[in-house]
């Protein structure tokens, strides 16, 4: 079953439970979620659209980070939810094994619960007919020993791995160093 308003709901309450600070920062969030209703997870849908990523640590400090191809930026793993995603966190493990190769059977979630929601803007991409749109990204802390690193050269076109403390946006940063 693809996953619903209802789970992205659920989980965002979750999340503000353990960070009510970000409430404010996530009131778009919560205005599309009740506008678009389970269409939240659809990437035609432009007023914004639901992703998952994970913030995959290994025992070393060190955070996986990837450059994609289309952006040209380093990010963590992660993408567009996909119609046979159960769960935000299940979606998050499917990117991270499709840009790395990294299964889930190497990672270890450290909640279901996202360590971080952000919520940013995609530019327009003309190629695809799509107009500038927001993502809400869930980020889910995971964790591994796995140190190698097999690359989807279709949208990632290299990887790192950089000590938590290279990590520059807050709050991410504070809470990958707090979970060391």
């Amino acid at each position: 079953m693809p996953i619903t308003a209802q789970h992205v709901r659920g989980t965002l309450d979750a999340y503000l439970d353990r960070h009510p600070d970000d409430k404010g920062s996530l009131t778009v969030l919560s205005d599309v979620l009740n506008e678009a209703g389970d269409s939240i997870t659809s990437r035609k849908e432009f007023r914004g659209h639901v992703t998952a990523g994970a913030i995959l640590l290994r025992p070393d400090g060190c955070v996986l980070t990837i450059e994609h191809r289309a952006l040209a930026k380093w990010l963590l793993p992660g993408g567009h939810v996909e119609p046979g995603d159960e769960t935000l966190l299940g979606a998050a493990l499917r990117e991270l094994t499709e840009e790395t190769g990294i299964t889930a059977a190497h990672v270890q979630a450290a909640s279901p619960v996202p360590l971080h929601i952000d919520a940013h803007q995609i530019p327009a991409n003309d190629a695809k007919g799509e107009p500038a749109h927001l993502h809400f990204d869930f980020r889910f802390l995971c964790r591994t020993t796995v140190n190698d690193v097999a690359l989807q050269e279709e949208e990632v076109t290299a990887y790192s791995w950089q000590p938590a403390d290279m990590l520059t946006a807050e709050p991410l940063r504070g809470r990958v160093l707090a979970s060391l």
